[in-house]
């Protein structure tokens, strides 16, 4: 996990504490409430793992394939 989803994590924990608001979070984060609102559903249902980089050890969907990047070098 790396520093900044780890921080994420640390301020949803917050507010699932109810030490702050999601709007302080978002505010803090710089994120819409109402993305905070989805984070916190997706840690609940997924637990902390869920903030990590969801395409993480997957091929990008608009990678170019190696066989045409080669051909244009």
């Amino acid at each position: 996990m790396s520093a900044r989803e780890g921080d994420r994590l640390k301020v949803l924990h917050e507010v699932r504490k109810r030490l702050i608001t999601q709007k302080q979070a978002a505010v803090e984060l710089e994120l819409s409430v109402r993305w905070v609102r989805t984070l916190l559903k997706r840690l609940g249902r997924e637990g902390d793992s869920a903030l990590r980089q969801r395409l993480q050890g997957r091929v990008r969907n608009r990678k170019t394939p190696e066989a045409v990047a080669v051909g244009h070098q």
